[in-house]
């Protein structure tokens, strides 16, 4: 993990340096995106734990690994990618957020609980310099 006070340099090294993001990892290597969101960005990922992708069924789970459906992969993870630097205060004024794959994404606040889609932020404002991660419990789907 960063040292505390330090940004780590990328959104993709925060998912990198948790065991609990190594199937993001693996997705993002399947579908070739891990040199884009080392770029300049900003971004703002909402990461889907290796529980959220446990979530799905296996055998979607694993066909999508595979290399055929690498442009289904990839629209997926787009899915949970949005423009921008996008803190927890900045989602929840909204109703709806834009991901990079096209579409909306709505928000809802239930509470203290804030749900992007079908998911739920279990963690937020990951900092990174080119971005910002939202930890979440579900694989949002186009």
């Amino acid at each position: 993990m960063a040292k505390v006070g330090k940004k780590v340099k990328t959104v993709v090294d925060i998912a990198t340096n948790d065991e609990n993001f190594s199937m993001l990892v693996k997705a993002l290597k399947t579908a070739g995106l891990v040199d884009t969101l080392k770029g300049d960005g900003p971004f703002t990922i909402f990461a889907p734990t290796n529980r959220a992708f446990e979530r799905l069924p296996e055998k979607k789970r694993e066909d999508l690994f595979k290399a055929k459906n690498k442009a289904r992969l990839a629209d997926i993870l787009k899915h949970h990618v949005v423009s921008g630097r996008r803190m927890a205060k900045d989602i929840t004024e909204r109703s709806s957020i834009s991901p990079m794959k096209g579409g909306s994404l709505r928000v809802e606040k239930e509470g203290t609980r804030v749900k992007v889609g079908d998911a739920t932020i279990q963690k937020s404002d990951l900092e990174a310099q080119n971005g910002v991660v939202h930890v979440i419990n579900r694989v949002l789907m186009p």
